[in-house]
């Protein structure tokens, strides 16, 4: 595809949010003063030296190299810009980890909860495609710090949808959710629409598996993702998001990988933490056969860092970091999706901002079930190559170090017919048919036989006259001769005397 069709067609998105944010933006209340403080972290992030302060946290056993918590200036309230800024800055923030769990206790439940959509949802149009699809009979787990129980009954988010896996650390069920991390992805990959026009999941009718493979400070490491990766895949899920990286590659994790997709489940994975700039490969996104997806802004650029890992703080309420892609990055990034100031629900209720490639991975899991949802014989392999082969084209060669083939596009992943895509060029596996495609009926012909009728008409018509104009100017000039003739007659008969 040529550069300046890849910049057309990445404006049709860009387009709709700068409409949908100016809406947004005049529907919207002030920003409420003195916003909810959130017990947050100040640690590293997920990818640390050892546990977090003050806990029993597996240790991941080394930071990603060259990373830089926190790195570069400004939080999702800033980065998103516009109508986002705005939304962001009026709830508080829920992190990767809270790392000062001892002593501050889990994250208190917003005291606010959203009247209006997230931006995100301006960008990715998920709505338009639900008449086809809205993730039905699609399992997707969520393998992080838990999804809180709450949020599968009375008015939760999840009510009837969320089954409770394994907790891999610890005591209890997957139903504890003390970050707040794994209920953030949890709705925004399958909440459901408030009736109060309210954020909602990409595909609000799939179903939840919760895997908690965390500590209580949002901690993990490859023994626990892999354990969690497999008892997604045992439950049944065909969708299976990772919720947390980690550093480096493991035999055991990479194992897990090949036997989540040997059991039909897709792996989707963010291309580094939510708090820390890489220049290196983190795992499971690592791994080839996992969808690897790294976070933009409303501006359809990729996010950068900023701000805080804690969900505290000043900071942290301006809405958390991103992942950025440090110099020299060798990691691949496979698709984008939204992941600056997103808004999503929480623990104990009430609505909570989100930055970090984690919740863009979401969305894309969120994409992925609408897809399963009306194509459900898709293999892993075929539903990777069918979100990237829709995504809207970044306008570079393709695949483009930073956002990989394009932001992740709903509305024709769901749509279009199966066909290899352009990620058939690279080597993946061509998409084979999986739905039939719908033929529409042949058009009316009696219009093109009337107006064809009309033509011939007309057609003979100018013919007919034509001949008689002829025949007229010949009878003309016939008759003209005769009159030449009897004129000449004439006259030769009155200049002869007659005989005698």
């Amino acid at each position: 595809m040529s550069t300046g069709r890849g910049r057309v067609r990445l404006a049709r998105p860009a387009a709709a949010v700068a409409c949908g944010l100016a809406a947004l933006a005049a529907l919207a209340p002030e920003a409420a003063s003195g916003a909810p403080a959130v017990a947050g972290a100040s640690g590293s992030g997920p990818l640390a030296a050892g546990p977090a302060a003050g806990t029993s946290a597996p240790a991941v056993g080394n930071a990603v190299p060259g990373a830089t918590p926190g790195a570069g200036g400004g939080g999702a309230g800033a980065a998103a810009g516009g109508g986002a800024g705005t939304q962001a800055a009026e709830f508080p923030p829920v992190a990767q980890t809270l790392s000062d769990v001892r002593q501050n206790g889990c994250r208190k439940p917003a005291a606010r909860a959203a009247d209006r959509p997230s931006w995100s949802q301006v960008f990715l149009r998920p709505e338009a495609v639900w008449p086809l699809s809205r993730g039905a009979g699609v399992t997707g787990a969520v393998i992080g710090s838990g999804v809180d129980a709450g949020a599968g009954s009375g008015s939760g988010a999840l009510t009837g949808r969320l089954t409770l896996g394994p907790r891999l650390h610890g005591d209890g069920d997957a139903g504890r959710d003390c970050v707040g991390h794994g209920t953030a992805l949890a709705t925004l990959v399958a909440g459901r629409r408030p009736a109060d026009g309210g954020p909602s999941g990409v595909a609000p009718a799939a179903r939840v598996l919760a895997v908690a493979a965390t500590d209580d400070a949002g901690s993990t490491n490859a023994d626990l993702l892999a354990r969690g990766i497999r008892a997604a895949a045992d439950g049944g899920a065909r969708i299976g998001l990772v919720a947390a990286p980690i550093a480096e590659p493991a035999p055991a994790l990479a194992d897990a990988v090949g036997y989540a997709t040997a059991k039909g489940m897709l792996l989707v994975a963010p291309v580094g933490p939510d708090n820390q700039a890489v220049n290196a490969p983190v795992y499971p996104a690592g791994y080839p056969g996992v969808l690897a997806v790294a976070a933009i802004g409303s501006d359809g650029a990729p996010a950068g860092a900023g701000g805080s890992d804690s969900g505290g703080g000043s900071a942290g309420q301006a809405g958390g970091a991103a992942a950025a892609l440090g110099p020299g990055r060798i990691s691949r990034v496979d698709v984008t999706a939204p992941g600056e100031g997103l808004l999503a629900a929480g623990p104990g209720g009430g609505t909570f901002t989100a930055t970090g490639p984690s919740y863009a991975a979401a969305l894309v899991a969120g994409t992925a079930a609408l897809v399963l949802g009306r194509s459900p014989s898709l293999t892993v392999e075929q539903l990777a190559d069918r979100l990237r082969s829709t995504a809207y084209r970044p306008g570079t060669a393709l695949p483009d170090p930073a956002v990989g083939w394009g932001a992740v596009d709903p509305v024709t992943a769901v749509g279009a017919p199966a066909t290899a895509g352009a990620a058939a060029a690279a080597g993946a596996t061509p998409v084979a048919a999986a739905d039939p495609v719908v033929v529409p009926p042949p058009p009316d012909g009696r219009p093109v036989r009337l107006a064809s009728a009309v033509t011939g008409v007309s057609l003979g018509g100018a013919a007919l006259l034509g001949l008689a104009a002829a025949a007229a100017r010949i009878g003309r000039k016939r008759a003209a001769g005769r009159a030449g003739r009897d004129g000449r007659d004439g006259q030769d008969g009155a200049g002869t005397p007659a005989a005698e």
